[in-house]
C-alpha cells in the first residue's frame, strides 16, 4: 500500500470500513513486520474516525504491554483482568463499554475516554494482544465496529501467526 489512505466522505461507519479493510489488509500483506504493521493500523483507524486513542497491548510475561499506539499518553502496563483490556484477555471476548465510568475496575489512562472497545487478537486459543480503541464520546461503539474489528484482528493472525 502507499503512503495514502482513502477515506470516503460519508457519515457512514459501515462505509467508511468498507473502504478500509482492503486498504488494510494489503498493507498487512505487504509487510512481515508486526511492529510496523500494528503502528499504522493505529494510524488508519485513528485517521479516519478520529477517535481519542487507538493501539495495542501486547501479551508479554503474563502482562499487557503498551505497543504501537495513536493518541495521548497512555497507561505502559494492565495486569490480566485488570481494566477494560484486561478483562478483554481474561474473557478471550470483544468488550463494548458505552461509558466507561460504569465499567468496574476501568484504567483511566485517560480523562478524556468516554467510551471503548477492546478486541483480543487470539491464535489458538491464547490471546496475544489486543486491540484498544477509545472516543471522548459516550456509546461510540457498537457491533459494526465489533465485526470489523475482529475481521481485522483476525487478518493479523492469518499473516503473522500469532
Amino acid at each position: 500500500m502507499a503512503e495514502e489512505l482513502f477515506i470516503p466522505q460519508t457519515t457512514s461507519k459501515q462505509e467508511i470500513y468498507d473502504s478500509l479493510m482492503p486498504q488494510l489488509e494489503a498493507l498487512v500483506k505487504a509487510e512481515p513486520d508486526l511492529i510496523a504493521n500494528l503502528a499504522n493500523i493505529s494510524a488508519v483507524l485513528k485517521t479516519a474516525f478520529g477517535f481519542l486513542w487507538v493501539g495495542f497491548y501486547l501479551v508479554k510475561e503474563n502482562e499487557l504491554v503498551l505497543g504501537p499506539f495513536q493518541g495521548p499518553l497512555a497507561c505502559t502496563r494492565i495486569a490480566f483482568g485488570k481494566g477494560v483490556c484486561g478483562t478483554s484477555w481474561k474473557e478471550k471476548q470483544t468488550l463494548i463499554v458505552p461509558d466507561v465510568d460504569a465499567f468496574p475496575g476501568h484504567i483511566a489512562c485517560s480523562s478524556a475516554s468516554r467510551s471503548e472497545i477492546v478486541v483480543p487478537v487470539i491464535h489458538q486459543d491464547v490471546v496475544t494482544m489486543v486491540l484498544d480503541v477509545d472516543s471522548s464520546e459516550l456509546n461510540a461503539f457498537d457491533e459494526t465496529d465489533r465485526l470489523y474489528l475482529e475481521k481485522l484482528a483476525g487478518e493479523l493472525i492469518a499473516v503473522h501467526c500469532l
